[in-house]
């Protein structure tokens, strides 16, 4: 069966329109002649039956559905872009993968491990976007994702990949010449507060022992990487995951001034969507990802 589907010049050019609400700069954009836009735009309305712009003699307005259609053709162009691009560049071996991942475990985890995953499989690309919250994986492009949180993840099946373990750590110069103190003793010192983790130092206090009215105050930070950055300017105690710390206490650069058996109510998994069929790469990163 013949698919209803225009052409790609008219899309382009409708899509084009859309963004700038002007034919002729879509038509500069496109090196086309205004006419020639104007002629892909009059078919495509006529063969959709529907009005997307509005002419006026100020130029041209997107109608409510040419507003909605414009959304979703943009969309869809940008994907067979990119699908096209990635087809190039691999010449059609092994295959990409989009994966979303949170900043830091990407930061200090995956990528160190990467380079024996490109050994191993040079023939697959890795495409790194980085995601702090869950998402709809419905049009945003991802194929899976890792992440921190619960393991509950609507529409998704997750893998437990590890546990998340939080430690506390400053720059040597802000308790010094001191190089141990007690939880009830560190309780004074500023604390860096985590954005999307708003209850770990009451949870590492009461772990501890210690019962502080400051466990919630500080400056917060969205990122660990963040946090780690700020205990290394000497503007507190960081609670963060010990991986994102491993490189900056090996080097004497952070010390953990005091220690509570505390583990974060997180863990980091594997996610995949339940609707989405995974392709050949992207059960071979995962099979990787388990491994390691």
């Amino acid at each position: 069966m013949r698919r209803r589907i225009p052409s790609t010049a008219a899309l382009s050019a409708f899509e084009a329109a859309a963004r700038h609400e002007s034919f002729t700069r879509a038509a500069e954009e496109l090196h086309m002649t205004q006419s020639a836009v104007c002629r892909h735009i009059a078919a495509l309305e006529s063969s959709l039956g529907v009005e997307l712009f509005r002419r006026t003699r100020r130029g041209v307005k997107l109608t409510a559905a040419g507003q909605a259609y414009a959304r979703r053709v943009a969309e869809r162009l940008a994907a067979l872009e990119r699908d096209t691009l990635e087809l190039m560049s691999t010449r059609g071996q092994g295959g990409v993968i989009d994966l979303a991942v949170v900043p830091t475990f990407a930061t200090h985890w995956l990528l160190p491990r990467l380079p024996l995953f490109q050994r191993e499989h040079p023939h697959i690309q890795i495409h790194l976007h980085t995601r702090v919250r869950p998402f709809l994986f419905e049009g945003s492009g991802m194929d899976l994702a890792l992440y921190a949180g619960d393991g509950h993840w609507p529409g998704c099946d997750t893998r437990l990949l590890m546990p998340e373990r939080l430690i506390a750590v400053c720059a040597p110069s802000l308790i010094a010449p001191r190089r141990r103190l007690t939880p009830a003793q560190l309780a004074t010192l500023p604390l860096l507060q985590q954005t999307t983790r708003p209850e770990a130092w009451r949870r590492w206090f009461a772990a501890a022992g210690v019962d502080t009215e400051r466990s919630l105050q500080g400056p917060r930070y969205e990122l660990f990487s963040m946090s780690v950055q700020a205990a290394l300017l000497g503007l507190g105690v960081a609670l963060v995951p010990d991986f994102a710390a491993q490189a900056e206490l090996a080097a004497g650069r952070l010390i953990e001034p005091a220690t509570s058996p505390c583990e974060s109510d997180r863990a980091y998994y594997l996610v995949l969507p339940q609707a989405q069929p995974a392709s050949e790469a992207v059960r071979v990163f995962a099979d990787w990802v388990l491994r390691q």
